[in-house]
């Protein structure tokens, strides 16, 4: 009898440590930078999304994203969606993440000072939301 308990036990365990959990839909490693290009700033910001729900179908793996960046300005004024965009993503293998990357001009209007982008991602077939924050510095020199 207690054989039979603990090979029960022990393949519960080997069962559990071998299943494998999908990853959280989750966004990381958010980056911003700003290049002067005479009369005003080019910001190019990147994050990157894991978790993402993927679709197969003759040994493609397909997944589908879209997202906005607000930009908050040294003032704390926020000004909503100043990108937006979609991607749609196919490969030959099941991808561990996506980088997303958003590029706008910031003219004249924009004083120095340090600004923040947060990309507002939305995970089309499950509705999942994922958040990135990242801050860059525009400095006249």
């Amino acid at each position: 009898m207690r054989i039979i308990v603990f090979l029960s036990i022990a393949v519960s365990i080997i069962l559990i440590s071998c299943a494998k959990e999908e990853p959280e839909f989750t966004a990381f490693s958010p980056e911003a930078f700003a290049y002067d290009i005479g009369d005003s700033w080019e910001v190019i910001a990147t994050a990157r999304v894991k978790g993402i729900q993927q679709s197969e179908n003759n040994g493609n793996f397909s997944a589908s994203l879209s997202f906005n960046v607000d930009l908050v300005t040294p003032e704390g004024d926020t000004i909503i969606s100043k990108f937006i965009d979609d991607v749609e993503k196919t490969l030959g293998e099941k991808m561990m993440d996506i980088q997303l990357e958003a590029q706008f001009e910031l003219d004249e209007t924009f004083g120095e000072g340090r600004y923040t982008v947060i990309f507002n991602i939305y995970e089309s077939a499950t509705g999942k939301q994922a958040k990135a924050v990242a801050e860059f510095d525009v400095v006249n020199e």
